[in-house]
């Protein structure tokens, strides 16, 4: 074999290595990273021995939470539909699918479901152990979505 075509061959292997190698690596793309809730409150983590944990919530069309509040750090990631969440007098936003969040800590809010299909989202608590991950509260005197 001729040295360029020994040049040529090796190439080739090293960019096919190359792809190969680069086709096993995960892809990791990035969603959310912030250090503030969506209220713009600093997240604080509980004291206490931790608990960490996730459920998956569907609100059918017209569905609500009902007005609570987090104690503790909850991570939400939209899934499917649109979520919008008053929090009265901070005022009412959304969040579609795709889309992720820090929650409001310690404040009232009600998310629900103002679109025709139903919302799916994956709410991850970072607790401790002996502390409840929301609590439910009395509607404020205002809320957002009755001005």
């Amino acid at each position: 074999m001729t040295p360029h075509r020994l040049l040529a061959l090796a190439a080739c292997l090293l960019i096919s290595s190359a792809a190969v190698a680069e086709r096993r690596l995960p892809l990791a793309l990035p969603i959310l990273e912030q250090s503030t809730d969506v209220l713009g409150q600093p997240i604080v983590y509980p004291e206490g021995p931790a608990r960490i944990s996730s459920v998956i919530i569907t609100l059918a069309p017209g569905a609500e939470t009902g007005w609570h509040t987090h104690p503790v750090p909850l991570y939400g990631h939209v899934l499917e539909g649109t979520l919008t969440v008053d929090y009265g007098e901070k005022g009412i936003r959304e969040f579609r699918a795709g889309e992720a969040l820090l929650e409001a800590v310690n404040w009232p809010h009600n998310g629900s479901n103002r679109g025709e299909v139903p919302v799916k989202i994956l709410a991850v608590s970072i607790g401790s152990k002996g502390r409840p991950n929301s609590a439910p509260v009395t509607v404020p005197s205002a809320p957002a979505a009755a001005r």
